[in-house]
C-alpha cells in the first residue's frame, strides 16, 4: 500500500467573504473527491476570506499510481481561474507491512 498527501496553499483575490470563499472552495473540493476518489478537506485559514490550505490523500497498490492521481488533482486545481496556488507540497506516508 502507497500513500501520499498533497498540501496547497491558495490565494483567492476576488474573494470579499467566507461565504464567498467556501462557494469558491466546495466546487473544487468536491470536484477533486468525485473525479479522483481521494480525500479531500479544507485544513487550514478557515478563517481567512482570501486563503485558503487544502490537503489531499491518495491511497494505490503502486506508487506510480498515487503520483499520478495527484498530479491530475493538482492540474485541476490550477485549473479554477479564481484561484491562485501560492505552493504545492507532496508528502509520502509510511505504511506499516
Amino acid at each position: 500500500m502507497h500513500v501520499a498527501a498533497l498540501t496547497l496553499d491558495l490565494h483567492l483575490p476576488q474573494s470579499r467573504s467566507l461565504k464567498a470563499k467556501r462557494a469558491i472552495v466546495r466546487p473544487i473540493l468536491e470536484g477533486a473527491r468525485h473525479r479522483f476518489s481521494v480525500a479531500a478537506a479544507e485544513v487550514s485559514h478557515q478563517d481567512q476570506w482570501q486563503r485558503a490550505g487544502l490537503g489531499v490523500a491518495a491511497v494505490a497498490s503502486t506508487p506510480s499510481h498515487v503520483t499520478e492521481v495527484l498530479d491530475r488533482v493538482e492540474r485541476f486545481v490550477w485549473s479554477f481561474p479564481e484561484v491562485e496556488v501560492v505552493s504545492a507540497e507532496r508528502r509520502w506516508l509510511e505504511a506499516a507491512p
